[in-house]
């Protein structure tokens, strides 16, 4: 895709709110680390008070990922998850609108030679991610340490979606980023040697995937990691990215490569996926996307897990 362009268009007037709420964000965002992690937290709270199905949405996921945990456990983990979802979106700022040299001063990074060995011998590498809360300051540090290709789903409002590639974009010099449904660039990606991102632990269907154990849960798993591996004759290598909040620093770390994919078996692929995203959310609880429905999808004949949504009123024509 192209570089994002800035356009007269995103003037108008309709975005004029956008912009502001875009300038208070990048002002948010310079305040000193500390500060950040307060309003963080706070609003955390809030959403913990207000955002009541997506309360409801990581209530039933945790009582299904950790049954073994007494309630007031599951409860503290819960409140400690929404500070961390809070947190989040003080990340997201920081990664669009701190400079690199800030940014450098905020994390470490382990195991970085399995993803430099297959990029030196001309091999690509699915770079598996997951959605941790730290998701978007991760992808930030991971461009700023190697050429790392991104999956992009455009946004609605065009300025969000500027801002949002602008801010994605701008650490990576040599990174490109690819839309999300363009299975063909990835694809060309992998075989030139590249490594492109790719977070496989969401529940999108059944119709490409397969029902595959996360938690002992028949889980609706996409195959898309052992595709990609296979066809493009890539390494699959995992990451994580922590934060160690009481330090104001992030632990990057590249876990070696999952050689076991492609087996030729994507249900076999699938369970290996499933087993390595389990084992490192079982490691950090508190800073995973709970409010994510990832048991969405059923076998046939299963209840869902999780309650109807609302349907949203049409409006009336006048």
């Amino acid at each position: 895709m192209e570089k994002p362009h800035f356009r007269v268009a995103l003037l108008h007037p309709r975005y004029w709110l956008t912009w502001f709420l875009f300038g208070i964000w990048y002002l948010v965002a310079q305040l000193p680390y500390g500060w950040q992690m307060s309003l963080g937290r706070l609003i955390g709270r809030l959403m913990l008070r207000f955002a009541h199905s997506r309360r409801l949405i990581a209530e039933r996921n945790l009582a299904l990922c950790f049954p073994e945990l007494p309630s007031k456990k599951r409860e503290q983990l819960l409140r400690r998850n929404f500070a961390s979802n809070g947190i989040a979106l003080m990340e997201t700022g920081m990664a669009w609108f701190r400079s690199s040299r800030w940014l450098r001063r905020r994390f470490t990074i382990e195991g970085l030679e399995h993803l430099q060995q297959p990029y030196e011998q001309g091999q690509g590498v699915v770079l598996m991610a997951m959605h941790f809360t730290t998701l978007e300051i991760g992808a930030a540090f991971m461009s700023m340490s190697h050429p790392v290709d991104g999956m992009y789903r455009p946004h609605k409002n065009p300025v969000y979606d500027y801002m949002q590639r602008k801010g994605r974009e701008r650490h990576g010099e040599s990174s490109n980023v690819l839309q999300r449904k363009d299975v063909r660039g990835m694809l060309r990606a992998l075989q030139k040697g590249r490594a492109v991102w790719y977070a496989p632990d969401q529940d999108y269907g059944i119709k490409q995937g397969v029902f595959a154990p996360l938690f002992g849960i028949q889980t609706a798993t996409v195959t898309g990691t052992s595709r990609f591996a296979r066809v493009g004759r890539a390494k699959v290598v995992p990451y994580t990215v922590t934060r160690l909040e009481e330090k104001g620093i992030y632990l990057v770390r590249v876990h070696p490569p999952i050689d076991e994919i492609p087996s030729g078996d994507e249900y076999r692929d699938a369970v290996l996926v499933n087993q390595f995203v389990e084992a490192r959310m079982r490691e950090n609880p508190s800073q995973y996307m709970w409010v994510h429905r990832r048991f969405k999808t059923r076998p046939e004949g299963e209840e869902s897990f999780y309650p109807p949504r609302k349907k949203r009123r049409k409006k009336r024509k006048i």
